[in-house]
């Protein structure tokens, strides 16, 4: 590389030293071995445009080591996104723009959050799937309106968490040939040499994949990184895994190549000699050059271009193709089913009793008409689930232009995918045993993190499972789902819950929705319009103030209801509550919530049939709760409920007991 260059790529190194140093904390060994790495893609090879950071056919990249957040802060500065010196100064303090780990809506620039290791790797996966969907989907002849690559980088960590495999084999079976991967390959974790833990041959387990390998054996030779990238970029069939070996912490003696360069400040008298070793012109801290900013304004100004065609593109696009304007338009609309509140045809119920997967696979397919942008499927398990489109075709290797994802098991990667196909626009749900939801949990929690309204369809949801057993009834799911912050977790009692359900997942902008759907038949006794509100009153008392509340979810409303009329023939008249969302229902006004639960009626049961913990909170100290305390049993579900106790004679000896 010339001095220029040189300069350009030790900058991102010094502010990097200088941001850790100043913090007392944080990861420099990521920062300083890739610094050419980043350098060269984001310079050479990648469009974006620090003016317009959200333009739609920009190239996307992602720091899966989200622990080396400072590469990414010290090009968003560098090539001018607004990032100041100031908040590099900032980094890892309250409020500020430049966390520890990249956080999505946070800081301008960053495309995902990230820091648990493979997260990225795996929405990186979601974006390329969403981008071929889309490609295939409006590109006309001479109009490539949507086309742009997916830059991920991680390292031996990332690599070595599940969902990257996971991950990885799906995009190579579909040919994700836009998705390129740069793997950091230092040879150092936290606990010393990888060796300690991981000595296989990446090259070829990312070949037997189906991705196109390429290795670079300096990772500050940025003629060789660069070729790399386009030769991965000329790649039409494969995606690509370019295998960069770099030293952790390159620059700073007697820690770089070693493990005390992974996560720990250097300290001031290594950052000295790291300038020393770099030929930095000055120990003073966060000092960057004039010239160095010059170089990259430069850089940046070029990449303003890549817009401007795009935008003459898209115009002309639109003028020619009207009908693809509209279906665009559509495509991104995320207020587009709002106007479903007052749709017949939508909210149409029946009186045939039925599963509440059953009654969510009838809102899918009564909604893919009305949300363009809805896309989405299961983990192998799309006829348990009830959640392929009609007449929408799959998403394949073949053609990507179908609605129907297939994510084969792996519902780890399946829920980064998802994460990775709403970061580009469109509305994603995934489906999946609620009982193997633990495998999504940590990527729905990054979905509630970053705002983004991802569905998720849980069926088979409680003892109601049967004869699969214990290891196939979920118990302590739901109280999970629950205690997420941002999450809105569904238990629908019927089919006019379900939809409720459907309606308040598609019409959200910022918070994620799962559902836990019956496997079993149920009464349609609800609202819809009523469960919209979380919680409401489905059978009221004759008294004014009745003399206890039963308050239920999913499949025991129904059992609430029997066991109110059983009460009733003994003069005890009882209100019953169905609550198919606890997160929505917090969410209303203080008088709703009043005209539901009022405070002066203390005798209160919740009965349903998982995990009581969390219902504490709404039948207090006075009442009490019928609930799972063990993992079930193997037996058909009618054996079970009784087995367990969720029967109307024992949901009255309860309210009795408490009279």
């Amino acid at each position: 590389m010339n001095n220029e260059q040189k300069m350009a790529v030790n900058a991102i190194r010094v502010l990097c030293a200088d941001a850790i140093q100043k913090a007392k904390s944080g990861h420099p060994g990521l920062p300083l071995g890739c610094a050419a790495v980043a350098y060269e893609l984001w310079a050479n090879h990648m469009k974006h445009n620090p003016k317009d950071p959200e333009w739609f056919n920009r190239d996307r990249f992602i720091l899966s080591g989200g622990h080396g957040s400072t590469l990414l802060y010290s090009l968003l500065h560098l090539f001018g996104y607004g990032l100041t010196k100031e908040d590099m100064m900032q980094f890892r303090q309250l409020g500020s723009l430049t966390p520890g780990h990249p956080e999505y809506r946070h800081t301008v620039g960053v495309e995902a959050t990230t820091g648990p290791l493979g997260a990225g790797m795996g929405m990186a996966v979601g974006m390329a799937m969403a981008e071929a969907h889309l490609a295939e989907k409006f590109n006309k002849e001479g109009y490539p309106v949507v086309d742009h690559y997916t830059f991920v980088l991680g390292g031996d960590g990332c690599m070595m968490e599940g969902i990257s495999s996971e991950a990885f084999s799906l995009a190579g079976t579909l040919k994700l040939n836009k998705l390129i991967v740069l793997y950091d390959s230092n040879k150092i974790s936290i606990e010393g040499s990888t060796d300690i833990a991981f000595r296989e041959n990446t090259q070829q387990r990312l070949e037997s994949y189906g991705f196109q390998t390429i290795v670079v054996e300096d990772g500050n030779d940025l003629d060789a990184i660069g070729k790399a990238i386009e030769d991965a970029k000329a790649e039409k069939e494969k995606p690509s895994f370019i295998i960069v070996k770099t030293q952790i912490g390159y620059g700073a003696p007697g820690k770089m190549g070693t493990a005390a360069a992974h996560g720990e400040p250097l300290g001031d008298e290594t950052i000295a000699a790291m300038k020393d070793f770099l030929g930095w012109p000055s120990q003073e801290p966060f000092y960057v050059p004039d010239e160095v900013y010059a170089h990259y304004k430069k850089i940046a100004e070029s990449k303003v271009s890549d817009e401007e065609a795009w935008n003459k593109l898209f115009a002309e696009y639109c003028e020619k193709f009207p009908d693809m304007k509209k279906a665009w338009d559509d495509e991104f609309n995320l207020d587009i089913a709002k106007d479903l509140i007052n749709c017949d045809e939508y909210w149409e119920v029946s009186e045939k009793a039925d599963a509440t997967r059953n009654s969510s696979g009838i809102a899918i397919n009564r909604l893919k008409k009305y949300v363009p942008g809805m896309i989405g499927g299961s983990a192998d398990l799309a006829p348990s689930n009830k959640t392929y489109m009609k007449d929408e075709g799959d998403f394949s290797t073949e053609s990507k232009i179908g609605r129907n994802l297939h994510f084969g098991v792996r519902e780890f990667a399946m829920s980064a995918i998802a994460n990775g196909i709403a970061l580009s626009g469109l509305r994603p749900f995934i489906a999946t045993f609620f009982v193997f939801s633990d495998y999504t949990k940590p990527m729905a929690r990054l979905a509630a993190l970053m705002k983004l309204p991802v569905t998720y369809v849980f069926t088979h949801d409680s003892i109601g499972v049967g004869e699969d057993g214990p290891t196939h009834e979920p118990i302590e799911h739901l109280a999970m789902f629950r205690a997420l912050p941002n999450f809105n977790m569904f238990r629908p009692a019927d089919l006019s819950e379900t939809l409720a359900a459907w309606y308040c997942a598609i019409t959200s902008k910022e918070t994620p929705t799962a559902m836990a759907l019956s496997r079993q038949n149920l009464p349609q006794i609800g609202d819809a319009k009523k469960a919209l509100r979380g919680a409401y009153v489905i059978a009221d008392s004759e008294k004014e103030t009745p003399d206890a509340i039963i308050i239920a979810t999913g499949s025991e409303v129904s059992l609430a209801l029997d066991a109110k009329a059983l009460l009733k023939e003994e003069g005890v008249d009882v209100r019953v509550v169905s609550m198919p969302c606890m997160e929505v229902f917090e969410a209303q006004d203080a008088e709703y919530k009043e005209s539901v639960l009022p405070n002066n009626i203390r005798k209160r049961v919740a009965v349903e049939a998982l995990s009581g913990f969390g219902w504490e909170k709404y039948v207090g100290l006075d009442g009490k709760i019928l609930a799972m305390e063990g993992f079930g049993a193997s037996a058909p579900y009618s054996k079970l409920f009784p087995y367990f106790g969720f029967t109307k004679e024992h949901i009255a000896e309860l309210v009795k007991s408490i009279l």
